[in-house]
Order: structure tokens, then C-alpha cells, then sequence
């Protein structure tokens, strides 16, 4: 039984971390007095997901090269195996460069052509928050809803101006993870991009509802949105979301073609036999899989402004491409971009700009 806990129970001494060379990325895990069984690079980049490590000799230090992959950036657990069996998942003792997630924080390695985004470093603007409460009876529920607003503070609201309000699926995931906030508001603080609201939706039951879910599309496109557009000011809706978030999002659009103005789509969950036999444990993988088999035959939808963007590592990268082409094919004014990393927020966070400030501009 696989089981995560908060710190691992070993020898390890923090270290300078893994060393970074022209074609490899060395790890290596101290193990002087030999509790350990096994250890193992979990990661998100294309199968296999494990990657062992070994050692040379008993109570030496744990070690693996692992060619570098094609990415600047490489988020990792470790895998540890204790010699009575237990295992357990955590961040490397040895780096202390970490990234934030929803699951707890995960190692970081940064390649050296790796550049975090300027937008970053500039002091946001202070945006207004509230929260508008929306009962959705299709999902038998009420949600409380943050928005956030930028770009506002001095437009007298009787005047038509051009204001977008931008529907995020995932959120507060997005505010917390990706800087989705911070974006915002450095954004506006340098003048690139109108006034703009976000809110940010949490899912109801993420892996049901943002499934290609027909229920949760009515519920999108009748209940909450109708409900957020009554309390924010806007001429114009946008919506994204990342993973199945994205996913969503494109088949609210193509049952409900008038919804959305454009959209921005990050490494969506777009499963295929063809390219993702091994998703195919995936409770919806069927109701997924139809559903993307329909864009592609090009059933549904209106042409609007959509950017996608999905990383080089991961394994999205050959349905987001196929997608792409289709929508592209299908009239749609389509941008679609790599960012040399894998299936993480940082990699959402990171190319937010330009796509999501074109968008909005």
C-alpha cells in the first residue's frame, strides 16, 4: 500500500541536489546506515512514470542518471522502500528548490535555460474582491464563488466600456499554484491588458464533473455563468482551464456554442485510445474519449479565438496537437504553443503570457 507521509524517516543529508550536465541529470540520495530497500524518481513526464535508482555498493548513496528530458524544468517525488516494506512519497532531502501544489510541495530541477516570467517581479495592482453565491440546482449545490476584479477602481460604471470577465476552472488552484492573481494585477498595474474580473470556480467533484459531463455543461452554461454575468459588469466572457478543467471548458463550448467569446485551453485531458491506452483506467476515459472523437470529426461548436498551450514533456502533447488541428481545420482562430516543461502549474503559470493577455487585450 502506497502511502504519503509528511517527512521522511531516513539518514539523508540535505546536499547541493542534483547536478545538472550537458546530457544527464545526476541524482543522488545518501543511505549510510541502509533502511532503504529501493528508491525511485516518480515524475510526470512521459511513461515510464518510476525511474530507479541504484548504488554501487551496500550502504552507499542511491543514485540514477536520467537523461534530460525535453524540458527546461523537471518537478519530482521520491519514491522510498523501507527495508520493512513500507513506502513512502516525498520531496528530495538533498534539493531544496521546491514547487507548490494541490498534493503538497514537490522538488524542483531548473535547467539553465530555464526563465521564470518578468511579469513575476512587477508589483500588482490591487484588485477588489468579492464573493457571489450561485445555487446550482442541476448539481445540487450552492457555490461560493470568489471574483476578483482589476483595472476598475476609477471607470464610472454607467459608461459601456470594455470589460472581460474571465470564468477559471480549478480557481483557487490557479490562484494559488500558477499566480493567476498576481498575473492579473501586474498586468494591469503595467497597462497591457483592459479591465478584466475572474472568477474562480472550484469543481464539484472534479473527475465526474469536468469529465465531459453533459450535466455539468447545462449546469456551466444555464446556472453559473447566467448567475456571475448578473454580478460583474463585463462585454465580454472568457473562459479556461487546465488539464480535465480544459477538457471541460471545450465541451461547454461545443454544446453550448454561444457561451464563451474565447477560451484558453492548458494541456487539456483530451484522451484517446490511440494516444492514451494507458488513461483508459480513467472512470469517464469512454465518455472522454467520445466526446474528443466528435471534435475531431468536427460535430458541434462555433468558431471563436481559443489558445491552447501544453508542455513538451508531457503526455498530452499528441491530442492537444491533434485538437489544435481540428479546431484549426474547423475555422477557429487558433494559437497553439509549447513551453518546454510537463504537466504542472508552473507550466500553466508560465505561459500565461502572452496567450492569456492576448485574449483578454
Amino acid at each position: 500500500m502506497l502511502r504519503k507521509l509528511s517527512s521522511p524517516a531516513m539518514s539523508a543529508q540535505a546536499t547541493a541536489g542534483p547536478v545538472v550536465r550537458e546530457t544527464e541529470i545526476e541524482f543522488s540520495l545518501p543511505d549510510r546506515d541502509g533502511s532503504l530497500a529501493a528508491v525511485a524518481l516518480a515524475h510526470e513526464l512521459r511513461r515510464p512514470r518510476r525511474a530507479p535508482f541504484r548504488r554501487r555498493y551496500r550502504r552507499g548513496p542511491w543514485q540514477l542518471r536520467l537523461p534530460r528530458p525535453p524540458a527546461t524544468r523537471l518537478e519530482y517525488l521520491l519514491e522510498l522502500t523501507h527495508a520493512n516494506g513500507s513506502i513512502e512519497l516525498v520531496p528530495d532531502p538533498t534539493n531544496p528548490l521546491r514547487a507548490p501544489g494541490p498534493f503538497g510541495d514537490k522538488s524542483v530541477v531548473e535547467l539553465e535555460t530555464y526563465r521564470a516570467p518578468d511579469w513575476l517581479d512587477v508589483e500588482p495592482a490591487p484588485g477588489t474582491a468579492r464573493r457571489v453565491r450561485v445555487r446550482v440546482g442541476r448539481l445540487r449545490t450552492t457555490l461560493e464563488v470568489p471574483v476578483w476584479s482589476y483595472g476598475t477602481r476609477d471607470v464610472d460604471v454607467d459608461v459601456p466600456l470594455h470589460h472581460s470577465l474571465l470564468i477559471a476552472h480549478d480557481g483557487p488552484e490557479y490562484a494559488d499554484f500558477s499566480s493567476l492573481l498576481h498575473f492579473l494585477g501586474a498586468l494591469d498595474a503595467l497597462g497591457r491588458i483592459p479591465p478584466v474580473s475572474v472568477a474562480l470556480l472550484h469543481p464539484v467533484d472534479r473527475n465526474e464533473t469536468y469529465s465531459a459531463s453533459a450535466l455539468y455543461g447545462a449546469a456551466l452554461a444555464r446556472e453559473i455563468v447566467p448567475a456571475l454575468e448578473d454580478a460583474v459588469l463585463h462585454d465580454r466572457l472568457v473562459g479556461m482551464g487546465a488539464s480535465l478543467g480544459a477538457l471541460a471548458m471545450l465541451h461547454a463550448h461545443r454544446r453550448h456554442p454561444q457561451l464563451f467569446d474565447a477560451l484558453l485551453l492548458q494541456s487539456g485531458s483530451y484522451f484517446r485510445q490511440r494516444w492514451d491506452k494507458h488513461e483508459s483506467r480513467f472512470p469517464r476515459f469512454r465518455r472522454i474519449s467520445r466526446f474528443v472523437g466528435e471534435v475531431l470529426a468536427g460535430r458541434g461548436g462555433a468558431p471563436i479565438p481559443v489558445a491552447m498551450t501544453v508542455g513538451t514533456a508531457e503526455e498530452n502533447l499528441a491530442n492537444n496537437r491533434a485538437v489544435a488541428a481540428a479546431l484549426d481545420e474547423q475555422g477557429y482562430d487558433v494559437r497553439f504553443a509549447t513551453v518546454r516543461d510537463a504537466h504542472n502549474w508552473t507550466c500553466w503559470r508560465d505561459s500565461l503570457d502572452p496567450h492569456l493577455t492576448d485574449l483578454l487585450a
